[in-house]
């Protein structure tokens, strides 16, 4: 059944299928709300920074998370860690419709992030020790297909919901979803702790987890605040000093949730440096791209969540096709070529303007979709190997892990390069009219905010209004560019890393005939 050999094939089809259905709730969140951002922008009053709160609010809780959900799963059992997660994410989820503000609606989703820290390690866990190494690429590959699957269905169905049933729909979609989740994963997954018992490392998680808040915060905030201002600044020396007493922590503690000793592992390394950067560059796409087509080019909702299919679809196609190729001839190839392509087509949509027709970006979408396809199953199936089945849990959640950390800095990161731009263009173009002040200081905030309300236009000719309005349009489009030319530069550093770090062939024939990776000499490069 689906190529899986054995008397128990059935079985381990009806895993892998409740482990993508599981996936698919979380990775379907992600998608559907970067779509309602502007009309929760519009409804909520929130902000860019607040934009950047809610989607990072969730990430932060879900990557800080994440190593602590992987060591759980596999010390207290890895269905019981699962079904936890997946309660706690469709309660939070309710929470989130039923937000009547900014505020609420930011807490509700780190709680969404506590429920996915928990049930994703365990989506990949279960996996692994479900299927022997030489399945396991491929079960990997369609479980990657799976998110996929969810990625092409968030923009459209996100955005059709949107229109027609409110923002609030996005996040009661997860409801019913997580309800049939959780009864089917009663029935199917069987229960399984790890061999190597761990202890959870709570110093590790306070610090590893205050470290990225703290580097977080700085760089949303200072869209405010200012750079200079003195709580960035010491937001930012608090998150260095925090990092590097985690990294001396890990270091020496016997139970340390990231062991420091795996990172000499080059696949292990190369595989969470691909994961990082890989959503660096996706979470910057989806979330820059839905500011761009609805605000600056007016698309509806709905509008703009078709406008990804070309991406979304051949993500769907790509990821298991990479998966079955690097079972066979290693994850080298797939991941290289995949990111030279996705960080080429970053670096193409960086130069798009405000007219470009879609046509032309269609066929860049499509190859990003192929490039993110081919690395995502690959570069997953390098690091379940690098570790073995004995650590599942541990290569699930650093995986994981550093993909959210990628999407946090993704959002954060790029997002302070847009709006810095946005502002600092828009300013020479305010002073040029002869705009007052007061009024100027009004505009440049608003516009800090992603909007122009017609309030802060008030005063100004007809004339003057459409200059401010075609300045702030230049200034946005100014610091998308940017943002998304970093995105691609950093996915291209990565194809560099995976080239030279990533087994080949050769490590793809010794996992076949081994049965499993067993020590550190059968994961050097071949």
């Amino acid at each position: 059944m689906f190529g899986f050999e054995g008397e128990n094939a059935r079985e381990k089809v009806i895993v892998l299928f409740t482990m993508c259905f599981a996936l698919g709730m979380a990775m379907l969140d992600n998608t559907v709300v970067n779509v309602a951002l502007p009309t929760i922008s519009r409804e909520l009053g929130a902000g860019v920074s607040d934009l950047q709160w809610i989607v990072d609010g969730y990430v932060l809780v879900f990557a800080s998370l994440l190593l602590t959900g992987g060591i759980a799963g596999d010390r207290y059992g890895r269905k019981k860690v699962f079904l936890i997660g997946l309660v706690v994410f469709t309660v939070a989820s309710a929470l989130c419709g039923l937000s009547q503000s900014t505020g609420q609606l930011i807490a509700a989703r780190a709680f969404q992030g506590v429920g996915a820290a928990l049930l994703m390690p365990g989506t990949l866990s279960i996996i692994t020790v479900t299927f022997p190494p030489h399945e396991r690429a491929k079960a990997i590959g369609l479980w990657a297909g799976m998110s996929g699957v969810a990625l092409a269905l968030g923009p459209t169905v996100g955005g059709l919901m949107v229109e027609h049933l409110g923002w609030q729909s996005v996040f009661f979609l997860n409801v019913p979803i997580g309800i049939a989740a959780v009864l089917t994963a009663s029935r199917t997954v069987r229960e399984s702790v790890s061999e190597v018992m761990r202890e959870l490392d709570i110093p590790g998680l306070l610090l590893g987890s205050g470290a990225l808040f703290a580097a977080t915060y700085a760089l949303i905030e200072a869209n405010e605040k200012g750079w200079s201002d003195p709580l960035i600044v010491g937001m930012l020396a608090a998150s260095g000093v925090l990092a590097v007493s985690f990294l001396l922590f890990e270091r020496q503690s016997p139970k340390a949730m990231l062991p420091l000793r795996f990172f000499r592992i080059p696949a292990f390394s190369a595989g969470a440096t691909v994961a990082f950067s890989v959503s660096f560059g996706m979470f910057a796409t989806f979330f820059f791209m839905s500011l761009y087509m609805q605000l600056i080019r007016g698309y509806s909702p709905f509008e703009a969540g078709v406008r990804f299919l070309p991406m979304t679809a051949l993500i769907i196609v790509a990821a298991p096709n990479a998966g079955r190729y690097a079972s066979k001839h290693g994850s080298r190839i797939p991941m290289t070529f995949g990111l030279v392509l996705a960080g080429s087509g970053l670096l193409l949509l960086s130069r798009i303007s405000l007219e470009t027709p879609y046509l032309l970006m269609a066929p860049v979408f499509a190859i990003m979709g192929i490039g993110i396809g081919s690395t995502m199953a690959p570069m997953t199936a390098a690091v379940m190997n690098a570790v073995g089945p004995e650590r599942a849990g541990l290569g699930s959640a650093t995986t994981n892990s550093a993909r959210e950390v990628g999407g946090v800095f993704g959002i954060a990161l790029l997002g302070t390069i847009l709006t810095t731009r946005l502002q600092s263009t828009l300013e020479p173009s305010l002073r040029a009219i002869g705009v007052a002040p007061s009024q100027q200081a009004a505009i440049e905030a608003a516009a800090g905010h992603g909007t122009l309300e017609p309030s802060v236009l008030a005063g100004l000719s007809p004339e003057q209004q459409d200059v401010v309005v075609q300045a702030f349009r230049e200034s946005f489009m100014s610091g998308f560019r940017v943002s998304l030319m970093v995105g691609g530069l950093v996915l291209l550093i990565a194809a560099v890393v995976a080239n030279r770090f990533i087994p080949g062939r050769a490590h793809a024939r010794e996992v076949t005939a081994a049965g499993r990776v067993g020590d550190a000499s059968a994961l050097e490069v071949s």
